[in-house]
């Protein structure tokens, strides 16, 4: 008999809580040094948990100068934070941009088993972005902010830069929902396509016993896998495995946050899917700030021919469409050379071109 077996229950599940809080305390997110090893001047690289609506909510920020354009990342889901994957895929933005990854309510670290249900809807997460765009703007001296939404995200961030305009330097969407119960429809209807020019049985017979959308989270997450499965959430050699192993190799995240992350993912999807499923951002087509689609090719989970269409509808004073040829849902993980050129060379291009990005009176006369 080992120790373990010999432990009262009792106390071997107090040592595995103990486990846990010491694993949840482990991670930090490493300063920006310089060749001397000292913290770069006018640099930061903490992670903070702050009272966004009332409830406790966790925020990274990372940049090698506070003084860079704040980008602020709206992540996807609802309740799948991705802060860890643009570490790990994306950190050469921190060089460029004061990146800012905000874990929303019910996701990640800002995940509590009291957050009322009734708080979980679209405009209450538009009242959470717009205190976390206040306090970077105060904190910061910023005009306004970079808004960087991906798949649910882009939800937030269409509707937020829609509705405050002069908070808004420029909008960059990934994944960019369009009208949801038609790309529900086209989503289910490729899986089904696939399976049946594959033959394959196990995916027919499923896909079939949820029939087509509106779904139930359930019935939306197997569609779900089975799009993932043929190729249209990943393109080529990327997985949701791979990108947990990914996450985990970063300083900022560990297992605990694992555990989180699938608690938080459920609870989200639970309260918001219902609503999320519904929503047509296509009546919002007039914005007063640059607009950049970054779409994969090959994305068939939030159709990418839906969010091209609506592109083109779109009024503002510059806006492009930018496809990644070897990326399905996720560009930024697929193609992360490719999407930090895109981020660097095309949209910071253009602020640094318009005449009110918010730096320009912190730093007068510098250009990148």
């Amino acid at each position: 008999m080992n120790r373990l077996d010999s432990m009262p229950a009792c106390v071997l599940f107090s040592l595995m809580v103990v486990l846990l809080l010491y694993l949840h305390g482990c991670t930090h997110t490493a300063p920006f040094r310089d060749s001397q090893g000292r913290v770069v001047p006018g640099s930061i690289a903490v992670m903070e948990t702050i009272s966004i609506g009332g409830i406790p909510q966790h925020l990274w920020f990372r940049g090698i100068d506070t003084h860079n354009p704040t980008l602020l990342i709206l992540h996807g889901g609802p309740g799948a934070s991705e802060a860890a994957l643009y570490r790990h895929f994306n950190s050469e933005l921190e060089q460029h941009f004061l990146v800012v990854n905000w874990e929303q309510r019910g996701t990640g670290r800002s995940f509590h088993d009291d957050i009322p249900s009734g708080s979980m809807t679209i405009a209450q997460f538009l009242l959470d972005l717009d205190e976390v765009v206040e306090l970077l703007r105060k904190r910061f001296h910023k005009n306004n902010v970079v808004l960087l939404g991906e798949s649910w995200g882009t939800a937030l961030g269409t509707i937020y830069s829609f509705q405050y305009p002069e908070k808004v330097a420029a909008y960059v969407g990934i994944g960019q929902v369009a009208d949801m119960p038609q790309g529900e429809r086209l989503s289910y209807d490729y899986a089904l396509r696939q399976a049946t020019a594959a033959n394959n049985e196990k995916a027919a017979k499923e896909l079939n016993a949820v029939g087509p959308p509106p779904h139930t989270v359930d019935e939306m997450l197997i569609s779900r896998r089975w799009v993932e499965r043929f190729g249209g959430s990943f393109h080529a050699d990327l997985s949701t495995g791979k990108l947990i192993w990914a996450a985990l190799n970063t300083d900022e995240a560990n297992l605990i946050d694992l555990i989180l992350f699938g608690r938080g993912n459920r609870f989200s999807l639970e309260h918001l899917w219902p609503e999320f499923s519904q929503l047509d951002l296509t009546a919002y087509t007039t914005f007063a700030m640059p607009i950049f689609f970054l779409i994969g090719r090959y994305d068939w989970q939030v159709p990418a021919i839906l969010a091209a269409s609506y592109f083109h509808t779109i009024e503002a004073p510059y806006k492009r469409l930018i496809w990644f040829e070897r990326s399905a849902h996720h560009p930024p993980f697929e193609q992360p050379e490719e999407f930090n050129r895109a981020m660097i060379k095309d949209v910071l291009s253009i602020l640094w071109r318009s005449s009110e990005h918010a730096w320009r009176s912190a730093r007068p006369g510098t250009e990148p």
